[in-house]
């Protein structure tokens, strides 16, 4: 099946396609070359959709690997593996570099104040990983396609001054993710019944959320509020934040079923 036709199969449009169809174009790269290739950086969701596209392609799991500076990561590139190079060596080919940009604490940068200064550079996102801030400095994972490029070209977040070091991934500070426990009962599994816990609504604004395509489940969009989720399932929500369904308990006696959420905060 050409390219087209997977991306028809999968039903991407927009940017998505843009972003997958270059994902093919590395995942042949290596067939045909026996080299390795690599992505750009994936948000979440085109992470999932990448799955899903190079499984239609034949593509196995076992041919290519994530990788986002480490365990955890939020956005992640896709390192395409050649019959040489096995899974856990893949980090020696990996085209991921990491800056630390120190600044004084005083000045309170946020991730915003980052990203903001790195755009007006016109370094463009799927350039970057994730971005760990902390209270006097940020870790920024990076392509090495535009590594040198910002050391020595950046050297300021607005008005405050950064000075700009490369650092091994091991010594990234990654911040402690802050999350906070719920419990609660629902009286099903239904999307719009565990997101009106999760997102702190009535369940009729959680459905129109859903609805209207702006919820997510395990990274995929999802517009039917009566799925049923599982233990495991993340739901995010532009605007709203991330929960994760961690628990599903027994049934009260007036038939609710009990859940243990984990919303990050």
């Amino acid at each position: 099946m050409d390219k087209g036709k997977l991306l028809d199969r999968l039903g991407v449009l927009g940017d998505d396609r843009l972003v997958l169809a270059k994902v093919l174009d590395r995942a042949e790269q290596t067939r045909s070359r026996n080299v390795p290739s690599a992505t750009d950086f994936l948000t979440p969701q085109q992470q999932m959709l990448a799955q899903d596209l190079l499984r239609l392609a034949g593509v196995g799991e076992m041919d290519y690997v994530r990788l986002g500076g480490y365990d955890g990561a939020e956005r992640n590139l896709l390192l395409f593996l050649p019959d040489w190079l096995e899974a856990e060596d893949a980090a020696d080919q990996s085209p991921i570099r990491c800056l630390r940009a120190t600044f004084r604490a005083e000045e309170k940068l946020s991730h915003r104040d980052f990203l903001g200064s790195l755009m007006g550079m016109g370094i463009v996102r799927e350039k970057l990983g994730d971005i760990l801030v902390g209270p006097d400095s940020a870790d920024l994972i990076v392509l090495e396609s535009v590594a040198d490029f910002l050391r020595q070209s950046w050297d300021s977040a607005g008005r405050v001054k950064l000075t700009l070091t490369e650092i091994e991934a091991k010594h990234l500070h990654i911040p402690e993710v802050k999350c906070q426990e719920v419990r609660d009962t629902v009286s099903s599994l239904r999307l719009d019944a565990v997101a009106s816990t999760g997102f702190r609504m009535a369940r009729g604004k959680a459905a129109e959320l859903i609805t209207s395509g702006r919820v997510q489940v395990n990274w995929r969009e999802c517009t039917k509020p009566d799925k049923l989720l599982a233990a495991g399932d993340t739901v995010s929500a532009r605007g709203f934040g991330k929960f994760e369904l961690t628990e599903v308990g027994g049934t009260t006696r007036k038939g609710r079923t009990s859940i243990v959420l984990k919303r990050y905060v």
